[in-house]
């Protein structure tokens, strides 16, 4: 049987009776975990192996393992990692140490997920932020020039994919100029066209054969005045699609933020129908899995053939020596190198 166009999350260490009988019956495309799915390794390797014997092993399970403040799976288990600013602290030194670091951490964050059976992050971020933006972007940026950002996100992406590991985009098409953290409201963004091209949405664009992306929950006036990129047509059609031209599978953000407005079911149904091929969720709440899978297709057609075509692209590991790629990591983020 085909899997439906979502990926669910869980609501905590183990699956609940109902939860597996959900996953069974709804068949979703993946699974995302958060801190609230993870103990140690024992413990998240079989949750994992739970979820897949009731979806089917090909299932991509995803996690958000960026460094700093957005990283759910830390210490005493696993390492901290710097935030992605940090990167580009050391990029204005050196662009091609700034380069290096950004690829090696990301080859060691893959290292970390893929034995537990993780095999997507949702990372890099293409994100530009300005001056007056919400801090939600803040320092998980690389840089504030989309030149710059692109360079560094296709390095992490490059170290994740050595790494058997699936890069995701985001947020697409830019959360950088955003004014409001979409986590809890509406942000809107009221640049011009020309402004856009040139920063925001310019980032993506080198970026543009990456598998896998994820929308923003942001309103882009100039373009679209009243629907978010997730629910837009127009931006997903015009502007993702088109000018930026992604052409791997594009899940939204989170549709249970508070960002869209309307029922869960709507907001399944209008990010499907504005051209999201996949929907995630994330909260965890059954009630709410129940109404993304009562509205999520399953998946078929274009959207099918990108799912596919992603989860292709994912090979295997490269071989690395992890104790001296950590001790040269650790010395390439030394504080010195990157104050």
């Amino acid at each position: 049987m085909a899997q439906r166009a979502f990926i669910t999350g869980l609501s905590g260490l183990t699956l609940t009776a109902d939860e597996r009988v959900f996953l069974r019956e709804s068949r979703p495309w993946g699974l995302i975990l958060f801190k609230r799915n993870v103990q140690d390794q024992a413990q998240v390797s079989a949750l994992v192996s739970e979820v897949l014997h009731e979806v089917g092993g090909e299932a991509p399970v995803l996690v958000d393992q960026e460094g700093g403040r957005v990283q759910r799976l830390g210490p005493p288990h696993w390492p901290a990692y710097p935030p992605g600013g940090a990167y580009g602290r050391l990029y204005d030194r050196d662009p091609q140490a700034g380069l290096a670091a950004a690829r090696l951490g990301a080859r060691l964050i893959a290292a970390d997920l893929l034995p537990l059976g993780i095999n997507v992050d949702c990372l890099p971020l293409a994100d530009v932020p300005v001056s007056g933006a919400d801090a939600v972007i803040g320092d998980r940026a690389y840089g504030e020039t989309p030149e710059k950002v692109a360079a560094i996100a296709a390095a992490v992406a490059e170290g994740l994919a050595d790494g058997g590991v699936l890069p995701v985009l985001k947020h697409i098409p830019g959360h950088g100029r955003a004014t409001a953290d979409s986590h809890e409201r509406l942000p809107t963004v009221n640049a011009d066209r020309a402004t856009l091209d040139a920063t925001d949405f310019a980032a993506f664009r080198p970026l543009k054969k990456l598998p896998l992306g994820m929308t923003a929950h942001v309103v882009f006036t100039a373009i679209d005045p009243v629907l978010p990129a997730t629910t837009s047509a127009t931006m997903i059609h015009e502007v993702i699609r088109g000018f930026i031209g992604f052409g791997g599978l594009l899940m939204s953000d989170d549709v249970s933020m508070g960002a869209l407005s309307g029922s869960i079911a709507e907001r399944t149904r209008a990010s499907i129908a504005a051209g999201c091929d996949v929907v995630l969720h994330c909260n965890g709440k059954l009630d709410e899995m129940r109404a993304v899978a009562s509205e999520a297709p399953e998946l078929s057609g274009e959207a099918a053939c990108r799912a596919t075509a992603a989860l292709s692209a994912r090979k295997p590991a490269s071989a690395i020596d992890l104790d001296a790629a950590r001790r040269e990591f650790a010395a390439m983020m030394a504080p010195g190198m990157v104050s």
